[in-house]
C-alpha cells in the first residue's frame, strides 16, 4: 500500500455505544476518526452511491451510528482490527448495547477520506449563542453568537452529538466571568473553548490521551483565546485547586468512578455537568451523586442520552 493510501475501519453501532467505541478505536494507532449519526446513515441509505463502499446490513442501522476510522498500513493492523473486534464484542458485558455491532476493513485514498468526512460536518447552532464551525467552511456570526472555530482531527468532539450539545447548552447557562471551569476528558477542547467563549475567567482541560492534547491545543490556537490550559493525565493528579464548574462529557461508569473525588475539586456551591449517560444508566448516576452530597439542579435529555446538572 503506497503512502497515499489508508485502512479505514467501519463500525456500525449504536448511537449507546458510539463513546465506548470511540474509546476503543483510541487505544489502537488510530490516525483519524469520523463519526455518523443515524441521520447521516438515512441519507446514504438513499444515496447508496455517496458511500466509500456499500454493505447490506448497513440498511439496518435505524437510531444508530456509524464511526469511522483511519489507519496506515503498519505490521500491528491485523492486532488492531482483531482487537476492535473483540472489544466492540465485548460491550455488553459492561451493560453497552452495541447494536449491529459490526467491523468493516476497507482500503482507501487519503484525498477521498479526507474530504468524504468533512463533508458532513458543517457550522452548526449548539446553544442558545454557541456555532460550532469547523475550519474549513465559511461562516458569519450573528452578533450575540461565539463562534468555534474547530477541527477534530483524531479526537472526538465536533459538537454535534447530542451529549456535547447538552454540556455546551448547560456550560451557557452556569458559566460567567468569575467562573473557574475544569473540563475532565477535554477531546477535541470544544467544552473547554466554549466555556472561554462564554467568558470563563480561566479554563483547565485534562485529558489522559496525548493525542486529545495536541488536538485541543491546537483548536485553542485556532480560536484566539488566552485563558486556556490543557494538561495530560489524570484530574486527581494533575489538575491543582478547585472549580465553580467541573464539566465531564464522558462516560457514566467513568463519572461514578469520578463522582467522590469531584468534590475535592469544586468549590461549595459549585456545579458538576455531566453527559455521555444513557438513558438506562442516569437514575445509578443520579444516586451516586446524592449520595456524595450533591444536589440535583437539572437532568436533561436529548435522543437516548442524559446530562446532569449537579450542585454541591
Amino acid at each position: 500500500m503506497d503512502n497515499k493510501n489508508w485502512f479505514e475501519i467501519t463500525v456500525v453501532t449504536s448511537s449507546e455505544a458510539v463513546e465506548a467505541v470511540t474509546g476503543i478505536l483510541y487505544n489502537t494507532p488510530v490516525k483519524g476518526v469520523a463519526i455518523e449519526d443515524s441521520k447521516d446513515v438515512e441519507f446514504k441509505k438513499k444515496h447508496p452511491g455517496d458511500w466509500d463502499y456499500f454493505d447490506e446490513s448497513l440498511l439496518n442501522v435505524k437510531d444508530g451510528a456509524v464511526i469511522k476510522a483511519y489507519y496506515k498500513d503498519d505490521h500491528n493492523f491485523e492486532e488492531s482490527v482483531q482487537y476492535i473486534k473483540d472489544s466492540i464484542n465485548n460491550l455488553s458485558e459492561f451493560g453497552i448495547n452495541k447494536g449491529e455491532g459490526k467491523v468493516f476493513v476497507n482500503e482507501v485514498n487519503e484525498t477521498d477520506w479526507e474530504n468524504n468526512w468533512k463533508k458532513y460536518y458543517k457550522p452548526t447552532k449548539v446553544g442558545a449563542r454557541v456555532v460550532v464551525k469547523p475550519l474549513w467552511e465559511e461562516y458569519v456570526p450573528k452578533d450575540y453568537e461565539l463562534m468555534l472555530n474547530m477541527d477534530p482531527g483524531m479526537a472526538f468532539g465536533t459538537g454535534t452529538h447530542e451529549t456535547t450539545r447538552m454540556c455546551i447548552q448547560a456550560l451557557e447557562r452556569y458559566v460567567n466571568d468569575s467562573s473557574e471551569v475544569f473540563d475532565i476528558g477535554t477531546g477535541s477542547g470544544i467544552l473547554a473553548i466554549a466555556a472561554a467563549k462564554l467568558k470563563a475567567k480561566k479554563v483547565v482541560g485534562v485529558d489522559l490521551d496525548s493525542v486529545a492534547v495536541k488536538a485541543a491545543k491546537e483548536n485553542i490556537e485556532y480560536n484566539n483565546v488566552d485563558n486556556i490550559e490543557i494538561l495530560h493525565g489524570n484530574l486527581m493528579e494533575v489538575v491543582k485547586g478547585k472549580a465553580d464548574v467541573i464539566v465531564a462529557n464522558i462516560i457514566a461508569d467513568v463519572i461514578n468512578i469520578l463522582v467522590p473525588d469531584i468534590n475535592k475539586f469544586l468549590k461549595t456551591g459549585g456545579y458538576f455537568i455531566s453527559s455521555g449517560i444513557i438513558k438506562d444508566r442516569a437514575e445509578d448516576v443520579i444516586q451516586n451523586l446524592k449520595k456524595n452530597k450533591f444536589e440535583i439542579v437539572e437532568v436533561n435529555n436529548q435522543g437516548e442520552w442524559i446530562c446532569i446538572v449537579a450542585k454541591l
